[in-house]
């Protein structure tokens, strides 16, 4: 196994034993990087002779017997819309060009804390507002969607060209391209992961979190980035946790709440098969599954778009008006939508999430985690616009793949993709978790129990 196929638990584990250098795990990454990034394009900019320096740096310190902790000399890549001191943030946009940043955003800040490497900035839909990150090619398979927004992010890791990334998640934009590209996607909690110097797509609904090969990695990148930070007005000061899941042999006693309504509606049937096997597996694991009702389902697309939108095109009025045609057209034509809302209908948005937090604060009371599918169907070709489903509707490809994933975004409750299995083409099928506000450590618990079932994952064939 050659370095950059590590998970980040394994890595760690070597640098610390003195078996691997970060050196070595770095230079492993950037060589693959070179591999694979001219044909999925999961890089705006990589960032190799930085990064070798801080490989050095982290590899002295180890000599020393400095160890920051797991994620020292771990390489990792940074969606494009989170700072970094001195490195351009373009947001994928040639509305940022010659930007830089002038200090490091809070998740950068502790990354570089915690001795994790840079490696480059990798690419989002324009300015987050999208699900597909057209630039960039699926990991399995290069003329299918990547997904988005944090399709850069996903692919990296999915590809072996990082060991880690940071994404955001405004309706959907961790989950939605991890579960396209077969790997592991988190949504924290609204308010535990600071999002100061991270550009907004919509602030009320804007969340940073970690995609990685594994369960467990996501835990250790939660529990380094998690924690309050003043500069930004919906960080929590919530005490410091260790989100590393707990190790119990089975799933005894855990409520595990499987939908009747909403989130098998308009499912691709191979994945609402993956889907309930791998439901079917938490309880061979000893948990217990209750049937429940998804409230108020009727409003989720309408509550999502009416919160999102008129945020969107505020945090973007200056450019819109000065520079609207150096926007991507799908982008230009969301932003100006915006400004056709009224206030009436933001308020009537804002009523409705509220309403939706107390029903799911009712349900969440009853179960423990909710099972579902992370997104409708697998990876679309590039380019494609709409999906037609079996009793002949058509859908629109954005909104197919936010309709699953934007309820987490609406309550602020925390959400993990985690892969189970392939469809007969051959491309990645993820399930959807659901837990309480600050219910991290629960959720990890039951996404790592049924991960430990599951065969080894290998880098794509496509990669």
């Amino acid at each position: 196994m050659q370095p950059y196929e590590l998970t980040l638990a394994d890595a760690a584990q070597r640098i610390r034993a003195r078996r691997l250098s970060p050196v070595e795990l770095v230079d492993s990454v950037l060589d693959r990087i070179d591999q694979v990034d001219p044909h999925v394009e999961a890089y705006v900019a990589v960032t190799a002779e930085q990064a070798r320096g801080a490989a050095r740096e982290a590899e002295q310190e180890a000599a020393r017997g400095v160890f920051r902790g797991p994620l020292h000399g771990v390489p990792a890549g940074l969606k494009d819309l989170i700072d970094v001191a001195g490195s351009p943030t373009s947001a994928s946009s040639r509305v940022r060009a010659g930007h830089r940043a002038a200090a490091d955003s809070s998740v950068a800040a502790r990354l570089r804390a915690a001795g994790s490497v840079l490696v480059g900035k990798t690419h989002t839909h324009e300015f987050a507002y999208g699900l597909t990150t057209p630039q960039t090619g699926n990991a399995w398979d290069r003329g299918r969607v990547a997904g988005g927004s944090s399709g850069g992010s996903a692919v990296a890791v999915a590809a072996g060209a990082a060991t880690f990334a940071l994404g955001t998640d405004t309706g959907g934009s961790i989950r939605v391209p991890a579960a396209l590209n077969g790997v592991v996607g988190f949504k924290p909690t609204y308010g535990l992961v600071p999002r100061h110097g991270v550009t907004s797509l919509s602030w009320s609904l804007d969340h940073v979190g970690p995609v990685t090969r594994t369960v467990e990695d996501a835990a250790l990148v939660l529990t380094v980035l998690a924690g309050h930070d003043p500069r930004d007005p919906a960080s929590l000061d919530t005490p410091g946790v260790d989100h590393r899941p707990e190790r119990e042999p089975d799933l005894a006693g855990v409520r595990v709440g499987v939908p009747r309504n909403y989130y098998f509606d308009h499912v691709d049937a191979e994945v609402e098969t993956a889907v309930r096997r791998g439901i079917a597996q938490l309880e061979t694991l000893g948990a217990h599954l209750v049937e429940i009702d998804i409230p108020m389902t009727r409003y989720i697309q309408a509550t999502q778009w009416g919160l999102m939108v008129p945020e969107a095109t505020a945090y973007h009025e200056g450019t819109l008006r000065t520079v609207p045609e150096l926007y991507q057209a799908d982008v230009r034509i969301l932003l100006e939508a915006g400004e056709l809302m009224g206030a009436g209908d933001y308020l009537r948005a804002q009523r409705s999430r509220t309403l939706m937090q107390e029903e799911w604060a009712r349900i969440l009371e009853k179960v423990d985690v909710i099972a579902a599918p992370a997104v409708p169907m697998t990876a679309v070709k590039a380019g494609q616009e709409n999906v037609t489903w079996s009793d002949g509707s058509t859908e629109a490809v954005s909104d197919a793949y936010v309709r699953l994933s934007s309820p987490a975004n609406i309550t602020g409750v925390p959400a993990l993709a985690v892969p189970v299995g392939h469809d007969t083409a051959g491309m990645p099928i993820g399930m959807q978790l659901l837990g309480r506000p600050f219910g991290e450590r629960q959720l990890l618990r039951v996404g790592h129990a049924y991960e430990r079932t599951q065969s080894a994952r290998s880098l794509p064939p496509a990669a």
